[in-house]
């Protein structure tokens, strides 16, 4: 959810929270000559590695910039270690990501991380539920809020075992209800 000022706006993420300051740029389409962000390969033209694909900053504060460079403005500061962020495009040390709400632009490779975490899908009004196992028939033994941050353990394609942020409690979480992974996705 993000609440706007005229020159502050603010990401907020259940227990977490990251501040947001919009820029006077113009906003970036994609790549860093104007065409379209991705280039149709699936695979990154600098590490080779799949895209899209999800990654999580690695810091408390991650500016997101316009375009490819420290010369070009800043278009949000997030301040929210381990967000997952899904990687769009590669330009040398340069990632193209985008966040939970759409928002797309530039951040350097040194604040990124391949961790896997993700968030209770915003749009899950209800939320999710953290399960003993992965079933719907399992105890539930937790029940979580969108946006709640979770650290990705393991995805077997329709559950993913995750931990909950900050309470160090674990379980099984279903899939879809997370923002972060892919449908049907495996992570090991």
């Amino acid at each position: 959810m993000r609440a706007a000022a005229p020159s502050l706006a603010t990401l907020c993420l259940a227990a977490l929270t990251s501040m947001a300051q919009p820029s006077t740029a113009a906003p970036a389409n994609g790549a860093p000559d104007g065409s379209k962000g991705t280039t149709g390969r699936d695979t990154g033209r600098v590490t080779g590695l799949k895209l899209p694909r999800f990654v999580s900053l690695k810091g408390d504060a991650a500016r997101m910039r316009v375009g490819p460079s420290t010369d070009h403005a800043v278009r949000f500061v997030y301040m929210a270690a381990g967000l997952p962020l899904e990687l769009l495009e590669e330009w040398g040390n340069w990632r193209l990501v985008r966040d939970h709400d759409g928002t797309t632009g530039w951040m350097h490779t040194a604040l990124l991380s391949g961790r896997r975490t993700a968030i209770v899908a915003p749009w899950r009004k209800d939320g999710a539920e953290l399960r003993s196992r992965p079933s719907q028939d399992a105890a539930v033994t937790a029940r979580m809020q969108p946006g709640v941050l979770l650290t990705i353990g393991s995805c077997g394609g329709a559950w993913c075992h995750a931990t909950v942020r900050n309470l160090r409690t674990s379980g099984h979480v279903a899939q879809a209800n997370l923002w972060g992974v892919y449908p049907q996705e495996v992570v090991e």
